[in-house]
């Protein structure tokens, strides 16, 4: 796929909110209809796998199918619409600088790291772990049902012509960034991928930063 990188005209500066996740950490927040949320690949080559909800009804969420049915792309990019499991536009992709996200590779788990790589990984902390340490603290009711197919932001994973898919090494660099505007009230849930297996970070994990404006 052929994307042309966009670039966004906000100041960070003038962000309303900046938080760093550290490597292998949860994120959870509210990023309102109208304001744009910014997810910042601080040292480059970071996987950051996403979810959204809607933040006044959980039960609608972001859904991988429909997304990638309405846009006719596996992967991500400027101008992409997030939809919801209803259908609806939840955020809409207004500016990146990487050019490809992944919405296909998953989330790691104790039971994907033991059958990708070997038995004695299953014990590695994993997304999985992480969203659900952070629904845990979020406290709202919500826990393993809740987890659906997730966006693995700066994650390249290639489509094979036989339809499987492989890890391969990161696009992303230094400062990379994508941008979304919320077409609603979501809630954003974050695991800043801990994996240690993959080439997908260079099999090392780094912060990333995450920004809001108003609108």
């Amino acid at each position: 796929m052929s994307t042309a990188l966009v670039e966004s005209p906000l100041d960070a500066s003038q962000a309303v909110f900046r938080q760093v996740v550290p490597a292998g950490e949860p994120f959870t927040g509210i990023v309102r209809k109208g304001q744009t949320l910014r997810i910042l690949d601080l040292e480059g080559n970071q996987a950051v796998d996403t979810l959204f909800y809607n933040a006044d009804d959980p039960e609608e969420r972001y859904s991988a199918t429909d997304t990638l049915r309405a846009q006719g792309n596996i992967y991500l990019s400027t101008g992409t619409q997030l939809l919801s499991s209803e259908g609806r536009v939840m955020l809409t992709i207004t500016a990146d600088t990487c050019g490809r996200h992944d919405t296909l590779g998953g989330a790691c788990s104790a039971e994907s790291n033991t059958v990708r790589y070997a038995l004695d990984k299953r014990h590695m902390h994993s997304c999985r772990d992480s969203f659900l340490l952070a629904l845990a603290e979020y406290d709202h009711g919500m826990g393993k049902r809740d987890l659906s197919s997730n966006i693995n932001f700066f994650m390249n994973v290639p489509v094979t012509p036989e339809g499987g898919l492989c890890f391969a090494d990161g696009l992303s660099a230094p400062g990379r960034y994508v941008e979304m505007r919320a077409e609603m009230d979501v809630l954003v849930l974050i695991s800043n991928c801990p994996q240690l297996n993959n080439p997908c970070n260079a099999y090392n994990p780094t912060p990333v930063e995450v920004l809001v404006w108003d609108a």
